[in-house]
């Protein structure tokens, strides 16, 4: 077994480490979620944690390690004898994105089931991690089978294994710790809530100290065993003071003051249920529990509100997590009890000389030439606009508020990765039919196999009320429920765009299909084209939320090269299904249909268009242009692609619903 990296030896990292022992002195805090950049030593830092842990009594022999002074009645390896007890190190166990339900809840042997009548059943990952640590690396790239799995385990403190009638339980309570890049994708709402605590994590910029994390890596590399022997007694005193904060902890007091402060700046940041104040509540205890107090302290409070709010305060799924400090300050100030003064001289509130109240406007809200801008748009929309300057970049506009729109869906039945758009043969969901199984069976369809075993019962002598099963007889449940798919934005920036009030509605529209994927799980692409070129804006990424960021910033003006911008799109695609062949993909292009700037513009995007519809590529077009006269260019585009057509105007009505489903009836019309 490789030696661990010494917790006490990671640099800095002072939020990161102080959740993980907060944990580690009351696992009732609920876990910590990690977010940060590659390379910041997440993983590092909490694998290490599982040496600090203290050791755990289990009933000698059970495989669910039950506690021996109150064991699970309905432990599957019960009823237990008193006595017999054996002491053990806290297991972190790590659960793979990739792993299958089996592998976390436990597997039946469905054979002995059938044929016997006997609950074989063998524990999983969630039995392993109980009084333990469960660890998930990526969590947020983890499928949402395994993640309801998770949250019923997390909600009711038990693991339930149903197979076509046959039905085990088992005690799971476990400290739940995730890392994340946010730049991967962002984490389902729901399993986001039960994570306790949130830290976010980032490298150093202070030479000394990324000097120090090489220097201390190099080390541990060289010789593991020896880097950890120099740490031996920080660590040996941090596991001391784990367990003097653990024995502490019962008598320290939440007096009345701290917990009105906890229930104000709860109130304060609009979190949503309660969760919020008890996760605090037991943060602040813990806090004070590890300072050695036994009163809990508003300085208590206000890293209990840092730890365990940011993830749970109402934002847009595009912002980043994140507590406004200084009305943090104010809450505590305004809700504290004389009592509870800490006597730092931090009690006179900070007048914030040129910081501004919170509720003005940046500065940059309203520039002095947007006015002047927004009331410019509708010169030149009938026709082609001519940008200020002779058609050169103009300055970014401000994306439109955002709004809700209806399901965009892939025509046809996929098998793509698992998520909430399209149609798609899938291990989870509405069973349509049965099959022989290709390999391990996952899931049974017991009518199917009774019926094919039946026929060869005497044959097989059967004699008693068992029925005699053979592999061949086995049937696998074939299902249909939603993939996700590969959504690419082909965004027209040119000037024939960049009035500034249309150029915000496109941004808008762009946003809200946006957050409709960040919603149902895809991967989004973002491509953009003006002057003579296209770009790849976003290469296709799970993290939407860094979409919505390059397209804030887009730059507009100049010429319109449709073109390139429908060949670049499809380079993409091409490299991607390459990389991902199962996951289909829907173009939704952004545009009014103009094509300006080299030899026959139009005739070029018309040939790279019909690229996409042989293929058989969904494709929507997003009709951008304005003005009393409309030259249709956008219609005759998606004719070309084998798509459907939507005025931005159409994007916000219920008949959204049907612009893609009907692809497959457009391109036979075409």
């Amino acid at each position: 077994m490789s030696t661990p990296f010494p917790f006490t030896a990671v640099v800095g990292q002072d939020d990161l480490r102080l959740a993980l022992l907060l944990n580690a002195v009351s696992p009732a805090v609920g876990g910590v979620l990690v977010r940060g950049e590659k390379g910041t030593a997440k993983s590092t830092a909490v694998r290490a944690l599982s040496a600090l842990m203290p050791e755990v009594d289990v009933v000698s022999g059970c495989r669910f390690s039950c506690d021996p002074d109150s064991p699970d009645p309905g432990c599957p390896d019960g009823p237990h004898e008193p006595g017999a007890f054996a002491s053990r190190p806290a297991r972190m166990v790590e659960l793979p994105v990739g792993a299958s339900e089996d592998r976390l809840v436990g597997a039946l042997d469905i054979e002995r089931a059938l044929a016997e009548g006997v609950k074989a059943f063998e524990p999983g990952l969630l039995a392993d991690a109980h009084r333990g640590i469960l660890y998930v690396d990526e969590v947020n790239l983890l499928h949402d089978h395994l993640v309801d799995l998770l949250l019923d385990a997390a909600a009711m403190g038990a693991s339930y294994v149903e197979r076509e009638g046959v039905s085990v339980r088992h005690a799971a309570r476990f400290l739940l710790v995730g890392t994340m890049n946010p730049e991967e994708g962002e984490l389902r709402p729901q399993l986001l809530d039960r994570f306790g605590l949130t830290v976010e994590v980032a490298a150093s910029r202070e030479p000394d100290q990324r000097v120090e994390v090489v220097r201390r890596r190099l080390a541990y590399d060289d010789d593991p065993a020896g880097f950890a022997a120099r740490w031996t007694d920080e660590e040996a005193t941090v596991r001391a003071r784990i367990a003097a904060a653990r024995e502490l902890l019962p008598s320290v007091r939440l007096g009345d003051g701290a917990l009105r402060q906890i229930a104000a700046t709860c109130a304060a940041f609009e979190v949503d249920g309660m969760r919020a104040d008890i996760v605090m509540a037991r943060t602040a205890t813990a806090l004070a529990a590890w300072a050695g107090r036994t009163e809990v302290l508003a300085e208590d409070v206000r890293q209990a509100a840092l730890l365990a709010l940011p993830h749970r305060r109402r934002r847009n799924p595009f912002d980043a997590p994140g507590l406004d400090e200084d009305k943090l300050d104010e809450t505590l100030e305004e809700f504290g009890g004389s009592d509870e003064q800490d006597g730092d001289g931090d009690d006179d509130p900070d007048p914030g000389p040129g910081g501004g109240p919170g509720g003005q406007p940046e500065p940059d809200d309203a520039p002095q030439g947007d006015g002047d801008a927004a009331a410019r748009p509708e010169a030149g929309e009938g026709g082609e606009p001519q940008p200020s300057g002779g058609g050169g970049e103009q300055s970014p506009a401000r994306a439109a508020e955002p709004f809700r729109t209806k399901v965009l869906s892939v025509p046809g039945l996929g098998e793509g990765a698992a998520g909430r758009r399209s149609r798609a043969r899938t291990e989870h969901g509405r069973t349509i039919g049965a099959r022989r199984p290709r390999g391990a069976l996952t899931k049974l369809h017991l009518a199917a196999t009774v019926q094919a075993a039946a026929p060869h019962q005497r044959a097989r002598g059967r004699s008693g009320p068992g029925l005699v099963v053979r592999r061949d007889d086995l049937r696998q449940a074939s299902r249909e429920g939603r993939e996700g798919n590969l959504v690419l934005f082909v965004v027209d920036a040119s000037g024939s765009m960049a009035a500034r009030q249309r150029m915000g509605a496109v941004k808008g529209a762009v946003l809200s299909l946006l957050l409709d994927a960040y919603q149902r799980r895809d991967k989004v692409g973002l491509v953009t084209f003006r002057g003579s070129a296209a770009d790849v804006a976003l290469p296709p990424t799970s993290s939407v939320d860094a979409a919505a960021v390059r397209l804030e910033s887009l730059p507009t003006g100049g010429r319109t090269p449709l073109a390139a911008g429908l060949l670049k799109a499809h380079d993409v695609l091409r490299v991607e299904r390459l990389r991902d062949p199962a996951r289909r993909a829907l173009v939704v292009v952004v545009t009014d249909g103009r094509a300006t700037g080299g030899p026959e513009p139009v005739a070029l995007a018309g040939r790279a268009a019909r690229l996409f519809a042989a293929e058989g590529t969904a494709s929507v077009v997003v009709d951008c242009e304005s003005g009393p006269v409309r030259l249709g260019l956008a219609g005759r585009l998606a004719d070309e692609l084998g798509g459907t057509a939507v005025t931005l105007d159409e994007l916000r009505a219920d008949s959204i619903a049907s612009l893609v489903k009907d692809v497959q009836g457009s391109r036979r019309a075409a």
